[in-house]
């Protein structure tokens, strides 16, 4: 039989037994097992850690539990600085470019009107999240933590709130995305990049009313969905300075 004894911080805790939470615990086992699977043995999905010190020294998600060791388990939003002891993942794009999976649609509407690069579908089943995740490089944001405890995705991130617009704060802070913030440059339909278009060659397209009053028209290349200030711009501006302010 193996003892061990394992902590973890922060913001970790969310995913821990309440009795369990920001204490040591004592646990022990009898079988051979990688910190990995020790970690998400304890509801942790490995996406969300971004430092483990055994007996006070980095080590990375193949380190095979040893009788005694002492374990802590860090998430990245309790020190930026973890990440450079010893990185157990590439760095991700920057700007992060995210797949979201099927029961966070509003997230990644609101994630495109900011400007931001997400792929979803409300048929994406979790394989082929993980699938797209791994092939090309994406973040996932999922309220589903067996999705994130998928071997192939590299970087991911459970979205605690269930209030669409609190989940798009949530996402922002946590990804430090406010000074990248880019509205109105992605389509929110498909996630396709916006381009001017004049208006004669889409003029087809118009209801006369638009024909008649604008003359300043975005097309998405990929889709064909065509935007403009119409009487709804109001409230869409509305809406993006509400989500583009930073609350504490």
């Amino acid at each position: 039989m193996v003892q061990i004894r394992i902590r973890f911080y922060h913001s970790l805790n969310d995913f821990i037994a309440p009795a369990l939470s920001a204490t040591e615990i004592i646990h022990k086992f009898d079988r051979k097992a990688s910190i990995k699977d020790m970690i998400e043995s304890f509801n942790v999905p490995h996406p969300e850690v971004e430092l483990i010190l055994v007996n006070g020294i980095a080590v990375n998600f193949d380190y095979i539990v040893q009788d005694g060791d002492s374990i802590q388990v860090y998430p990245a939003d309790g020190n930026p600085e973890v990440k450079r002891l010893l990185p157990l993942r590439p760095e991700s794009s920057q700007p992060p470019v995210f797949v979201v999976d099927a029961n966070l649609g509003k997230l990644a509407r609101y994630l495109r009107l900011l400007g931001f690069d997400c792929l979803y579908r409300n048929d994406f089943g979790d394989a082929a999240v993980a699938t797209i995740a791994s092939e090309q490089q994406r973040t996932v944001l999922t309220r589903d933590r067996s999705l994130l405890q998928r071997s192939i995705i590299t970087h991911g991130y459970f979205v605690r709130a269930d209030i669409p617009k609190i989940q798009t704060r949530e996402v922002l802070k946590r990804f430090n995305l406010y000074p990248l913030i880019k509205p109105l440059t992605r389509c929110t339909h498909c996630n396709g990049k916006l381009a001017e278009t004049g208006k004669q060659q889409i003029e087809h397209c118009l209801k006369p009313l638009t024909r008649k009053y604008y003359e300043e028209f975005l097309i998405c290349p990929e889709c064909g969905q065509i935007y403009w200030q119409g009487g709804h711009y109001v409230r869409i501006k509305l809406l993006i300075d509400e989500l583009s302010i930073e609350k504490y």
